[in-house]
């Protein structure tokens, strides 16, 4: 058959009179196992089909084939068998964005291990944390920065760890990856493994509180069918470009599953710091079809100076991580021409709402719709549902024991408060996402934020990310993050915390034409009456804004006094 029809054999679609995608039913046998079912199959029938282009900052290139990346899978499945990785064993990844993670996963996938996707930007506290927590036994890591010492650190402190693999460099106590996958023949016979078997897990970045371990099932790739084709909206004879590094779960969104599902072509750049030149360069150097990334990045992107590329390969842009502020839209749509198109998931999920392939109608700022593969609704904090136009938290209906494809099955329980986690936010049948929203008579989802980021001042109540969004239409300001903070007459009042962009130095009279202009564009009792400025904004391991960090420096310069 047609490769690029592959994806057609684990679902069934319907679509609305616009060609939208409205219904969604997997489909999938009992040892479903993608990289049998999918890399395997792809590679059987079309092995000189293009699955990767890699390139980094050092000018090294390669270009895999799924015929490759099946074989290089395999055999690092029986190097990491030989040195006694088994079904169930919890095996971390902490890789970059170095093309040995798709071997090292695809391998743990074949083997029915665990894989647990890490950053690289973990210390010693983190890895110790990470490692008693899920029992983590046996590692892969890069050979580059401070990475290995870390993690020789906290072994110190730890002493599960069996095999311990290096890539991109030697160190002493490691096995050399790339040199043993080379010498090690390829795992000949299909692992035994469930479709309900457990195939990742991942540990949130909450902005408080420890990271959760979310828990993937074997299904969980067949819900990123619907990521990477009515939302992505990949071309299987092109390329797509997710930014995101391997240790955070959005690059299995845009670097892996999906894209697969649709015989499609990924590009990865490996990088270490983002810098919006070059990743311009790459997308003009190596004409990148499809894009994803985070609003921060497309807001850096537009300062670097978009007309001074040529992007016509793009034929289409996503975002999401964060909300978009509608002024990143407009210029990004100015500049280029194209709409980016928002959705909003979790660690937990994939795609809960988006602005899918084919919609007639697009609002600027809207999350877009629910997704065919959740039934989503927005409840008060009484768990009922609100009617159109009022603010409440996103849910799922949803059990543990009846959930969709692409769900999470459990925080992973290393102790009593780990099932107390699950039960915090999964109960009553429905899953609470502790994300805020509004949806209007049309079906589109509105974001407000966090449940506890909800700011509550003289008896309103006020969404950070509405206000963030005005300020983001002024050309001095590169960052916001909006909180409140106590005030004894108010009880709380809105706080601004703004990075500038360059050129532009703080002052009583900027903020107080920050102030004005919000006045002018909103409800006047939503205006930041304290504004601060400060050189970056404290965010977590995974670039999202720790307001709760903000909420503590309350601090008064660079502000006029108070009204």
């Amino acid at each position: 058959m047609d490769m690029k029809l592959l994806h057609k054999q684990f679902c069934r679609e319907t679509f609305d009179k616009d060609g939208v995608i409205c219904g969604f039913e997997p489909v999938y046998e009992d040892n479903f196992n993608f990289a049998y079912d999918v890399i395997d199959r792809i590679a059987a029938e079309e092995p000189d089909r293009r699955a990767m282009v890699w390139c980094n900052v050092a000018g090294e290139e390669r270009t895999f084939t799924f015929g490759q990346m099946s074989e290089m899978s395999a055999r690092a499945a029986a190097l990491f068998q030989a040195q006694g990785i088994k079904k169930g064993d919890r095996v971390m990844l902490v890789l970059k964005r170095h093309y040995q993670f798709w071997f090292a996963i695809l391998a743990l996938h074949k083997l029915g291990a665990i894989g647990i996707p890490a950053t690289h930007l973990l210390t010693k506290k983190d890895y110790i944390y990470r490692f008693r927590s899920a029992g983590v036994s046996a590692i892969i890591a890069t050979g580059e920065d401070e990475t290995c010492t870390h993690i020789e650190q906290a072994m110190a402190e730890y002493d599960g760890i069996r095999a311990r693999f290096i890539v991109r460099g030697e160190r002493e106590g490691w096995l050399p990856f790339d040199k043993l996958i080379e010498e090690t023949a390829p795992l000949s016979e299909r692992i035994p493994t469930k479709a309900t078997d457990t195939l990742l897990l991942y540990f949130t970045s909450g902005t408080t509180g420890y990271p959760k371990m979310v828990c993937h099932d074997h299904t969980y790739p067949i819900g990123h069918i619907i990521t990477a084709k009515h939302w992505h909206n990949v071309d299987p004879d092109g390329l797509h470009l997710t930014v995101s590094e391997t240790g955070w779960a959005k690059s299995m969104w845009g670097k892996l599953y999906g894209q697969w599902f649709m015989a499609a072509g990924i590009f990865v750049y490996d990088f270490d710091r983002f810098v919006p030149h070059d990743l311009l360069e790459k997308l003009q150097q190596y004409k990148v079809t499809t894009f994803c990334a985070p609003p921060t990045i497309y807001r850096f992107l537009i300062k670097e100076g978009l007309e001074n590329y040529d992007l016509s390969s793009i034929q289409y842009v996503t975002t999401a991580g964060e909300a978009l502020n509608p002024e990143v839209f407009r210029q990004f749509e100015q500049k280029t021409g194209l709409r980016i198109h928002e959705a909003f998931g979790q660690t937990e999920t994939t795609v809960l709402l988006g602005n899918f392939v084919g919609s007639k109608t697009y609002k600027v700022g809207s999350l877009g719709k629910a997704c065919p593969l959740y039934d989503v609704t927005i409840v008060d904090e009484e768990g009922n549902e609100v009617p159109p136009g009022t603010t409440g938290e996103i849910v799922i209906r949803a059990t543990p024991d009846h959930r969709p494809v692409g769900m999470f099955q459990k925080y992973f329980e290393s102790d009593d408060k780990d099932a107390a986690r699950t039960e915090d936010v999964w109960h009553d049948g429905l899953y609470h996402t502790c994300d805020t929203a509004w949806m209007d008579e049309d079906g589109y989802y509105w974001y407000v934020g966090r449940t506890d980021d909800v700011i509550k001042s003289s008896g309103y109540r006020i969404g950070p990310f509405e206000i963030e969004s005005v300020i983001m239409e002024l050309p001095q300001v590169l960052e916001c993050g909006v909180t409140g903070v106590p005030d004894p007459i108010r009880g709380t009042v809105v706080k601004a915390t703004i990075v500038l962009a360059k050129g532009y130095e703080p002052s009583d009279a900027l903020a107080k034409e920050i102030q004005n202009y919000v006045k002018e564009q909103t409800a006047p009792y939503k205006y930041p009456r304290i504004i601060e400025f400060v050189d970056e904004l404290p965010k977590t391991i995974s670039g999202k804004i720790r307001r709760v960090e903000l909420r503590k420096a309350v601090t008064d310069r660079h502000c006029p006094p108070r009204p």
